[in-house]
């Protein structure tokens, strides 16, 4: 990650403190914790997941959006190309997230902060949805001609039935958090430094949409809600200010003079800022010319 990450030129992070490690690990635990419990209250919602497909498919054959199986069919042009997608996406969501979160922790406090509350955010409006939305993806989905890649190649992270699975809901499709968290990621990292190469990190939100269409996780929609909460969440929740590389502040912060420094100094940042006295010069106020005559 420090050859996409490391600062081109001195950077200063904003003042911000690191919250204490033990509370934040438990805050991550619990929110992911909650989050799991509530998906599974969505479950067993068959019926209703396999009609809200079907209009989710149909809405998008409507407004012509390109159809997920030609992506599935580059995937399937390669045995290993598919269980390469498969392998992607059964492993990079959680540890590239959280590999993310503990780079921000140690290196960038005030992102941190920012991109935690982001995707606490995005994730609990995204259960939200899960509950009142219940959808089938396109491989539970007859009417796509869709395959279920994990299932014939491998690995899958999911079991044969939904109706079985008792780890995780099969029928919270929409809106899809393996878009929404690695579009945060890249986002992220861009805006918490300052390589030349920090906008590559946009090819891992892409990378992931091509796998989670081409492998029939999700509909092109799914990741069209989630980067909409996404945005509506960034809307809400501001990155801290960036901090100047000579005096690590922010813009417009005041410097205010030292105990004891002569009148007249100058108070750097503020709207009323005042030259100081020129080199060697008198620190008196020069009589105006004319002045009371």
């Amino acid at each position: 990650m420090d050859s996409l990450t490391e600062p081109a030129e001195p950077e200063a992070e904003p003042a911000t403190r690191r919250p204490p490690l033990v509370r934040e690990l438990l805050l991550v635990a619990g929110l992911f914790v909650v989050y799991k419990l509530g998906r599974q209250l969505a479950s067993g919602h068959t019926a209703e997941a396999s009609r809200n497909g079907h209009r989710v498919w149909d809405l998008e054959r409507t407004v012509r959006l390109p159809g997920e199986g030609a992506v599935q069919s580059a995937l399937l042009h390669s045995d290993a190309l598919v269980h390469l997608a498969n392998t992607y996406y059964a492993t990079v969501h959680f540890p590239a997230t959280a590999a993310f979160l503990v780079w921000l922790y140690l290196r960038r406090p005030g992102h941190y902060l920012w991109a935690r509350r982001t995707l606490a955010a995005v994730t609990a409006a995204a259960l939200v949805l899960h509950l009142a939305f219940p959808l089938a993806p396109p491989r539970l989905l007859h009417a796509t001609g869709l395959l279920d890649t994990g299932q014939v190649y491998g690995p899958t992270v999911y079991g044969a039935s939904p109706a079985g699975d008792s780890l995780s809901n099969q029928f919270a499709a929409m809106p899809s958090l393996h878009f929404g968290w690695a579009l945060m990621l890249a986002i992220g990292l861009i805006a918490a430094t300052r390589s030349r190469w920090r906008r590559l990190w946009l090819l891992h939100p892409l990378l992931t949409l091509l796998v989670i269409v081409g492998t029939a996780n999700h509909y092109w929609l799914d990741s069209v809600v989630a980067a909409a909460l996404l945005v509506a969440s960034l809307a809400v929740i501001r990155p801290p200010l960036p901090a100047t590389a000579e005096t690590g502040r922010r813009p417009g912060s005041v410097v205010r003079a030292r105990p004891g420094a002569r009148a007249g100094s100058l108070v750097r940042g503020g709207p009323d800022a005042r030259p100081g006295p020129a080199a060697g010069g008198d620190d008196s106020v020069p009589e105006l010319a004319g002045a009371g005559r």
